[in-house]
């Protein structure tokens, strides 16, 4: 299940995002997602699935 939430963020930060996101063929959204799991990955504190479920992290392999 994925939340909403608002997030504000400063206009060019927004426009270096979309920019990044566009380079990329993703959304400014799914760019920020990306973003936010990579980092959390980083910090070894991405959160596991129950074991036997859920997809592996995204992009875990490129963290080795």
């Amino acid at each position: 299940m994925k939340k909403s939430f608002a997030l504000r963020v400063d206009e060019e930060v927004y426009d270096a995002l979309e920019k990044w996101a566009a380079s990329e063929f993703r959304s400014v959204n799914g760019q920020i997602e990306w973003i936010l799991a990579d980092a959390l990955k980083r910090a070894r504190r991405y959160p596991k699935p129950p074991k036997g479920k859920g997809p592996k992290p995204p992009y875990e392999d490129d963290l080795k």
